[in-house]
């Protein structure tokens, strides 16, 4: 006898799939036809509409966390007259305008910047604190240069000197680098900047790891030469020296247990990299033994070491007397 296809009597058959379960039920709140739904939409209207809340949202737009900011009337104003690369400036709403203010606005909008509104709430929130006086001004952060494009403009620089008559000048225009090795203050750093633009020195190296970075802090300490003066960031400073002497630099550190007198090392008129370290720990050990030469600068017992911004000052005045007592001797 042949079986019959398909469901049989009893078994659910062609109705099984109605008999499966639909899942969880969902949640009051979510069923567009329940009175929770209607009061969960409701409280979020009002939440919307919270002043407070409105602002953060809009804060949170505008900046990011790794922007950085120029806050207050002086120290935005300086910024700004010192040329600090920047992208928009924030005004509280209802400011009460003095002639630091009213500079500000002058010359924001003379560098083309985004001039942007805002109440005290989403200043407050921009600038992570209360004390930034109604002015936030947003700093676009620093291209750095590679090594190779430091040494090009360098020797680029050194050759075009090469065809002087005067043997100073020849002498005066060789290639001179300041590596920076554990310096972590951005003041520091714009110090540094600062001194090494004042006595010709063609840029600046800097180790991508504990190591400051060119900031606002950076720029307005430098009076505005870290726009002249290029910065690189290498990823290990030791061979980024080795690398230099390849192409025929010297690298001279600066140590209080240096053999050497600083300006005194033999290395002063040939193409130079100055190496400085922190003012507690000095140079590590590997960029230590990486130096042609270790120099000091006689100072008092009373004084255990010296910034690294007036280390650098007194070592490039002391490689700028050199070169130029070279090139007199030379004429």
């Amino acid at each position: 006898m042949a079986l019959k296809k398909g469901p049989t009597k009893g078994s659910g058959g062609k109705h099984r799939n109605k008999l499966r379960g639909k899942g969880p039920t969902p949640k009051a709140e979510d069923r567009v036809y329940h009175k929770a739904y209607r009061e969960k939409k409701a409280a979020d209207r009002r939440k919307m509409s919270d002043p407070r809340l409105a602002a953060r949202r809009r804060a949170t737009k505008f900046v990011s966390d790794s922007t950085d900011l120029v806050i207050g009337r002086n120290a935005v104003l300086e910024a700004l007259k010192v040329g600090v690369p920047s992208s928009q400036l924030y005004i509280s709403t209802r400011l009460e305008h003095d002639d630091r203010t009213r500079d500000i606005v002058r010359m924001a909008g003379a560098q083309g910047l985004h001039l942007l509104e805002a109440d005290r709430l989403e200043m407050d929130r921009i600038a992570r604190s209360g004390n930034h006086q109604g002015v936030i001004l947003k700093v676009d952060p620093y291209e750095y240069y590679s090594l190779q494009d430091l040494a090009e403009r360098a020797d680029k620089k050194s050759r075009a000197m090469e065809a002087a008559n005067s043997t100073a000048a020849r002498i005066a225009a060789k290639p001179l680098f300041i590596a920076l090795d554990g310096v972590t203050d951005p003041q520091n750093l714009g110090a540094v900047i600062r001194s090494a633009a004042a006595f010709g020195a063609n840029g600046i190296i800097l180790p991508e790891r504990r190591s400051a970075s060119v900031t606002a802090a950076a720029w307005k300490v430098s009076a505005g030469a870290a726009a002249h003066l290029p910065v690189a960031r290498v990823v290990n400073l030791t061979k980024a020296i080795e690398g230099l002497k390849e192409r025929g630099y010297y690298a001279v550190g600066l140590d209080g247990g240096g053999d050497k007198l600083v300006g005194e090392t033999g290395f002063e008129t040939d193409p130079l990299v100055v190496v400085l370290g922190s003012e507690g720990k000095g140079l590590s050990r590997l960029v230590r033994e990486s130096c042609d030469a270790i120099a000091g600068i006689p100072i008092s017992n009373s004084v255990e070491s010296l910034n690294a911004s007036v280390a650098a000052g007194i070592s490039l005045y002391a490689v700028a007397n050199a070169r130029r007592k070279a090139g007199e001797q030379a004429e």
